[in-house]
């Protein structure tokens, strides 16, 4: 291939159908050698077996560029195969480099959800575990305050008389005899309160509450409600177990200051009729301090009403009801009919004609009738030598053999035997010897004070 410059070829020219025939120089064509050409630089031409091809430089770049391209895809080629091996290894251990990874990967988050799941599970154990605590707690607290409500008396104060045969009739009980002694009840409402103070355990709160709120903080708010309820039955127990202690001491005072015999007094309350087997009382190896407590006080409660039926006994109510004034005391006095010194072996009580007489213990009547000075009077006997007189009375409402209750209705006030006017003569004995019943009625006012 060579580039013509302004210059023609030396050599003759011919065309393809020249081909077997002699070469013959055209005078044509000689002339036209001599006629020069106008010069093409940019023209390529290719010479072959004496032929020549002109190319013009598009068609010659796009040749080169093609030649070019190829050959450059052949290296490639070749390259690509003669490394495929090592670039087939590489791609596979860098996709298994990823799965691995990725497998690494599957392998952490399942790790961490098996340890959330194990959390959460032990969270949930231990949230159970707290509350069923909780619920025994609750269970316990409720049966305290059932215990707590079922001592409706858990001073041992005596309870009222039963209405006689005679006054069923009547619509209201009688009024007790002691209007001025405190009797020693438990406050009605203290159940009430008691169980108002301990406020039902709900079951475990909502779960968006728990979101909320947390279940920890859920559980310490009820374990301080919890605390504080159990804490105010312990502090309405030891009220109790004190005010108990208190009137025990009471009791074992009157009976001291009376300069009675204890033993002798309960040998002489009747007995009731009652039996069973002995089971001794014994506390359960996990027994708290509530319970400690209880039994405590159920024993002081047995031995208090042993001592209210020995006390029921003793002569310390007043026989008529309202303000106590005396018109007369224990002792000597100048006689109301013979002005001369004389024994006054009771009480005068200032009364109004037919005003109930009231039995002041339990006994025995042993008299009823008329009886020379003392006019229609009836005598009760109490046991251990204590009995009790009631004069001039203007009506008797018992009999001879006749059991009466504390606050019974024994007679009606009058003016009979030696009187000079409407009021009750009380007496109280021991061993048949007139002692002063001032000293029984302030041993009921100390036992009724505190």
């Amino acid at each position: 291939m060579s580039k013509s410059s302004a210059q023609y070829s030396q050599y003759a020219q011919h065309h393809p159908h020249d081909h077997g025939r002699a070469f013959q120089r055209r005078p044509a064509l000689a002339a036209a050698a001599a006629i020069p050409l106008p010069a093409t630089d940019d023209a390529y031409t290719i010479v072959h077996a004496g032929k020549q091809v002109r190319f013009g430089p598009v068609v010659f770049w796009i040749v080169v560029g093609t030649v070019v391209l190829l050959g450059l895809w052949s290296a490639a080629t070749a390259t690509y195969f003669a490394f495929r091996d090592d670039v087939l290894t590489r791609l596979i251990a860098r996709q298994a480099e990823m799965q691995y990874a990725y497998e690494d990967r599957i392998a952490e988050l399942r790790a961490k959800v098996d340890r959330t799941t194990s959390r959460q599970l032990l969270d949930q154990e231990q949230f159970d575990q707290k509350l069923d605590q909780i619920m025994k707690r609750q269970t316990a607290l409720e049966s305290r305050a059932t215990a707590l409500g079922a001592m409706p008396d858990v001073t041992g104060s005596i309870p009222r008389a039963a209405p006689q045969r005679g006054e069923a009739s009547q619509s209201t009980p009688k009024p007790s005899p002691i209007s001025d002694t405190v009797i020693f009840v438990a406050p009605p409402d203290r159940e009430a309160r008691l169980e108002s103070r301990a406020p039902t355990v709900a079951a475990p709160p909502t779960s968006q509450f728990a979101k909320n709120q947390g279940f920890d903080n859920v559980l310490v708010r009820l374990t301080t409600s919890l605390d504080q309820v159990e804490r105010r039955q312990m502090a309405a127990l030891s009220a109790v177990e004190e005010g108990m202690d208190s009137r025990m001491r009471r009791m074992r005072g009157v009976v001291s200051d009376l300069g009675l015999n204890l033993a002798n007094l309960e040998s002489a309350v009747p007995r009731s009729a009652m039996g069973g087997p002995f089971v001794p009382v014994k506390l359960t190896a996990n027994a708290g301090p509530f319970e400690k407590q209880l039994s405590r006080i159920n024993t002081t409660r047995a031995e208090m009403d042993r001592l209210n039926r020995t006390l029921a006994l003793v002569p310390y109510r007043k026989p008529v009801i309202g303000e106590v004034e005396f018109t007369s005391g224990f002792g000597v006095r100048s006689d109301p009919f013979l002005g001369r010194p004389a024994m006054h072996t009771g009480l005068d009580f200032r009364a109004a004609t037919g005003d109930p007489v009231r039995v002041t213990a339990n006994g025995k009547v042993v008299s009823a009738g008329w009886s020379g000075g003392y006019g229609r009077m009836v005598e009760v006997d109490h046991g251990n030598g204590l009995s009790t007189r009631y004069g001039h009375l203007s009506e008797i409402n018992v009999r001879v053999g006749e059991t009466v209750k504390i606050g019974q209705v024994v007679g009606l006030v009058g003016s009979t035997g030696r009187s000079t006017g409407p009021h009750l003569h009380y007496e109280t004995r021991i061993e048949g010897e007139a002692v002063d019943p001032q000293k029984f009625l302030r041993a009921g006012v100390r036992l009724s004070a505190g």
